[in-house]
Protein backbone atom coordinates (compact mmCIF):
# COMPACT_ATOMS: atom_id res chain seq x y z
CA UNK A 1 0.00 0.00 0.00
CA UNK A 2 1.37 3.39 -0.98
CA UNK A 3 0.92 6.66 0.88
CA UNK A 4 -1.33 9.06 -1.08
CA UNK A 5 0.92 12.04 -0.37
CA UNK A 6 4.21 10.24 -1.09
CA UNK A 7 6.27 12.08 -3.73
CA UNK A 8 6.59 10.36 -7.08
CA UNK A 9 9.79 10.79 -9.05
CA UNK A 10 9.19 12.18 -12.55
CA UNK A 11 12.21 10.24 -13.85
CA UNK A 12 12.33 6.54 -14.74
CA UNK A 13 14.33 4.17 -12.55
CA UNK A 14 17.07 3.89 -15.18
CA UNK A 15 17.69 7.64 -15.17
CA UNK A 16 19.68 7.49 -11.94
CA UNK A 17 21.89 4.72 -13.25
CA UNK A 18 22.47 6.53 -16.53
CA UNK A 19 23.39 9.71 -14.67
CA UNK A 20 25.77 7.81 -12.41
CA UNK A 21 27.39 6.02 -15.36
CA UNK A 22 27.90 9.31 -17.18
CA UNK A 23 29.35 11.10 -14.13
CA UNK A 24 31.85 8.27 -13.60
CA UNK A 25 32.70 7.95 -17.32
CA UNK A 26 31.70 4.29 -17.25
CA UNK A 27 31.15 3.96 -21.03
CA UNK A 28 34.70 5.21 -21.68
CA UNK A 29 36.05 2.94 -18.94
CA UNK A 30 34.35 -0.14 -20.39
CA UNK A 31 35.65 0.75 -23.86
CA UNK A 32 39.17 1.10 -22.42
CA UNK A 33 38.94 -2.31 -20.75
CA UNK A 34 37.82 -3.95 -23.99
CA UNK A 35 40.59 -2.22 -25.95
CA UNK A 36 43.14 -3.34 -23.35
CA UNK A 37 41.99 -6.94 -23.70
CA UNK A 38 42.28 -6.71 -27.49
CA UNK A 39 45.81 -5.32 -27.24
CA UNK A 40 46.73 -8.06 -24.74
CA UNK A 41 45.46 -10.74 -27.12
CA UNK A 42 47.39 -9.26 -30.03
CA UNK A 43 50.51 -8.90 -27.91
CA UNK A 44 50.40 -12.48 -26.67
CA UNK A 45 49.97 -13.72 -30.25
CA UNK A 46 52.71 -11.57 -31.76
CA UNK A 47 55.17 -12.66 -29.06
CA UNK A 48 54.57 -16.29 -30.06
CA UNK A 49 53.76 -17.03 -26.44
CA UNK A 50 52.32 -20.39 -27.42
CA UNK A 51 55.93 -21.50 -28.03
CA UNK A 52 57.56 -19.82 -25.04
CA UNK A 53 55.04 -18.94 -22.27
CA UNK A 54 57.67 -16.84 -20.45
CA UNK A 55 57.37 -14.27 -23.23
CA UNK A 56 53.93 -13.42 -21.85
CA UNK A 57 55.46 -11.67 -18.84
CA UNK A 58 55.23 -8.16 -20.40
CA UNK A 59 51.60 -8.82 -21.37
CA UNK A 60 50.47 -10.12 -17.98
CA UNK A 61 52.21 -7.16 -16.33
CA UNK A 62 51.22 -4.32 -18.68
CA UNK A 63 47.60 -5.22 -19.43
CA UNK A 64 46.51 -5.26 -15.74
CA UNK A 65 48.25 -1.91 -15.25
CA UNK A 66 46.27 -0.31 -18.05
CA UNK A 67 43.00 -1.87 -16.89
CA UNK A 68 43.55 -0.87 -13.25
CA UNK A 69 44.45 2.68 -14.28
CA UNK A 70 41.14 2.98 -16.15
CA UNK A 71 39.19 1.56 -13.22
CA UNK A 72 40.96 3.86 -10.78
CA UNK A 73 40.19 6.93 -12.90
CA UNK A 74 36.50 6.00 -12.93
CA UNK A 75 36.40 6.26 -9.12
CA UNK A 76 36.70 10.06 -9.34
CA UNK A 77 33.83 12.10 -7.87
CA UNK A 78 33.09 15.40 -9.61
CA UNK A 79 31.05 16.82 -6.74
CA UNK A 80 31.97 15.42 -3.35
CA UNK A 81 29.64 17.79 -1.48
CA UNK A 82 26.66 16.77 -3.63
CA UNK A 83 27.42 13.08 -3.18
CA UNK A 84 27.64 13.49 0.59
CA UNK A 85 24.18 15.07 0.59
CA UNK A 86 22.62 11.93 -0.91
CA UNK A 87 19.89 10.27 1.15
CA UNK A 88 21.12 6.73 0.54
CA UNK A 89 24.57 5.55 1.66
CA UNK A 90 27.24 5.49 -1.01
CA UNK A 91 29.17 2.40 0.01
CA UNK A 92 26.90 -0.13 -1.80
CA UNK A 93 27.27 1.83 -5.04
CA UNK A 94 31.03 2.09 -4.63
CA UNK A 95 31.26 -1.64 -3.98
CA UNK A 96 29.08 -2.52 -6.98
CA UNK A 97 31.03 -0.10 -9.17
CA UNK A 98 34.42 -1.54 -8.22
CA UNK A 99 33.38 -5.20 -8.32
CA UNK A 100 31.54 -4.90 -11.65
CA UNK A 101 34.44 -3.26 -13.45
CA UNK A 102 36.97 -5.64 -11.89
CA UNK A 103 34.90 -8.66 -12.88
CA UNK A 104 34.54 -7.37 -16.44
CA UNK A 105 38.26 -6.68 -16.73
CA UNK A 106 39.13 -10.10 -15.28
CA UNK A 107 36.81 -11.87 -17.71
CA UNK A 108 38.01 -10.15 -20.87
CA UNK A 109 41.71 -10.37 -19.93
CA UNK A 110 41.40 -14.06 -19.06
CA UNK A 111 39.82 -14.69 -22.45
CA UNK A 112 42.47 -12.57 -24.17
CA UNK A 113 45.43 -14.41 -22.65
CA UNK A 114 44.46 -18.05 -22.09
CA UNK A 115 46.97 -20.68 -21.16
CA UNK A 116 47.93 -23.40 -18.76
CA UNK A 117 47.53 -22.46 -15.11
CA UNK A 118 51.19 -23.17 -14.39
CA UNK A 119 52.43 -20.62 -16.96
CA UNK A 120 51.82 -16.93 -17.57
CA UNK A 121 48.22 -17.30 -18.68
CA UNK A 122 44.75 -16.41 -17.44
CA UNK A 123 45.53 -17.23 -13.82
CA UNK A 124 48.52 -14.88 -13.68
CA UNK A 125 46.82 -12.00 -15.48
CA UNK A 126 43.72 -12.16 -13.26
CA UNK A 127 45.89 -12.25 -10.14
CA UNK A 128 47.87 -9.22 -11.34
CA UNK A 129 44.66 -7.39 -12.14
CA UNK A 130 43.31 -7.92 -8.62
CA UNK A 131 46.51 -6.64 -7.04
CA UNK A 132 46.71 -3.65 -9.38
CA UNK A 133 43.06 -2.69 -8.79
CA UNK A 134 43.61 -2.98 -5.05
CA UNK A 135 46.56 -0.58 -5.18
CA UNK A 136 44.59 1.85 -7.37
CA UNK A 137 41.57 1.77 -5.06
CA UNK A 138 43.76 2.34 -2.00
CA UNK A 139 45.52 5.21 -3.76
CA UNK A 140 42.15 6.72 -4.71
CA UNK A 141 41.17 6.78 -1.04
CA UNK A 142 44.52 8.25 0.05
CA UNK A 143 45.57 10.67 -2.68
CA UNK A 144 42.56 10.91 -5.01
CA UNK A 145 41.27 8.98 -8.00
CA UNK A 146 42.98 11.19 -10.57
CA UNK A 147 46.41 10.07 -9.32
CA UNK A 148 45.39 6.53 -8.37
CA UNK A 149 47.30 5.11 -11.32
CA UNK A 150 50.66 6.45 -10.17
CA UNK A 151 51.48 4.21 -7.14
CA UNK A 152 50.17 1.16 -8.99
CA UNK A 153 52.31 1.74 -12.08
CA UNK A 154 55.38 2.47 -9.96
CA UNK A 155 54.82 -0.73 -7.96
CA UNK A 156 54.31 -3.06 -10.93
CA UNK A 157 57.02 -1.42 -13.02
CA UNK A 158 59.52 -1.83 -10.19
CA UNK A 159 58.61 -5.50 -9.92
CA UNK A 160 59.01 -5.97 -13.65
CA UNK A 161 62.43 -4.33 -13.69
CA UNK A 162 63.78 -5.86 -10.48
CA UNK A 163 61.95 -9.16 -10.18
CA UNK A 164 63.03 -10.88 -13.38
CA UNK A 165 65.35 -13.81 -12.81
CA UNK A 166 65.33 -13.40 -9.01
CA UNK A 167 64.62 -16.57 -7.04
CA UNK A 168 63.82 -17.35 -3.44
CA UNK A 169 60.89 -17.57 -1.09
CA UNK A 170 60.44 -13.87 -0.47
CA UNK A 171 60.40 -12.94 -4.16
CA UNK A 172 56.94 -14.52 -4.50
CA UNK A 173 55.68 -11.89 -2.05
CA UNK A 174 57.42 -8.66 -3.07
CA UNK A 175 57.46 -9.56 -6.78
CA UNK A 176 54.05 -11.20 -6.83
CA UNK A 177 53.16 -9.79 -10.26
CA UNK A 178 56.09 -11.59 -11.90
CA UNK A 179 55.16 -15.07 -10.67
CA UNK A 180 53.68 -17.67 -13.02
CA UNK A 181 50.37 -19.38 -12.45
CA UNK A 182 48.71 -20.04 -9.12
CA UNK A 183 51.68 -19.29 -6.85
CA UNK A 184 50.06 -19.30 -3.36
CA UNK A 185 52.15 -16.48 -1.85
CA UNK A 186 51.68 -14.29 -4.93
CA UNK A 187 47.92 -14.85 -4.89
CA UNK A 188 47.78 -14.13 -1.16
CA UNK A 189 49.61 -10.83 -1.64
CA UNK A 190 47.42 -9.77 -4.58
CA UNK A 191 44.23 -10.77 -2.75
CA UNK A 192 45.29 -8.86 0.36
CA UNK A 193 45.98 -5.73 -1.71
CA UNK A 194 42.62 -6.04 -3.43
CA UNK A 195 40.68 -6.49 -0.19
CA UNK A 196 42.52 -3.68 1.60
CA UNK A 197 42.17 -1.25 -1.29
CA UNK A 198 38.53 -2.11 -1.89
CA UNK A 199 37.67 -1.69 1.80
CA UNK A 200 39.40 1.69 1.99
CA UNK A 201 37.65 3.01 -1.12
CA UNK A 202 34.22 1.57 -0.34
CA UNK A 203 34.14 2.88 3.22
CA UNK A 204 35.74 6.30 2.67
CA UNK A 205 35.39 7.03 -1.04
CA UNK A 206 38.02 8.84 -3.09
CA UNK A 207 39.98 11.67 -1.49
CA UNK A 208 38.56 14.99 -2.72
CA UNK A 209 40.72 17.03 -5.05
CA UNK A 210 42.69 19.66 -3.18
CA UNK A 211 41.77 18.20 0.21
CA UNK A 212 44.17 19.04 3.00
CA UNK A 213 42.75 16.85 5.74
Amino acid sequence: MTTPNAPVSPYPATYGFALYARSRALPATVATLLATALLAALGAHELHAYIDPDKRVPVVALAPMLAAAAIGASLHQHSTELDRAAVRPWWPRRLAHLLALTALAAAVLALAVPGHAQTFGASAIVRNLLGAVGISALAAALIGARLSWLPMIVCLSTQYLAGGGVHGRTVTVWAWAMQPGPEPAAWATAATLFLAGSAAYVMHGPRPDGSRD
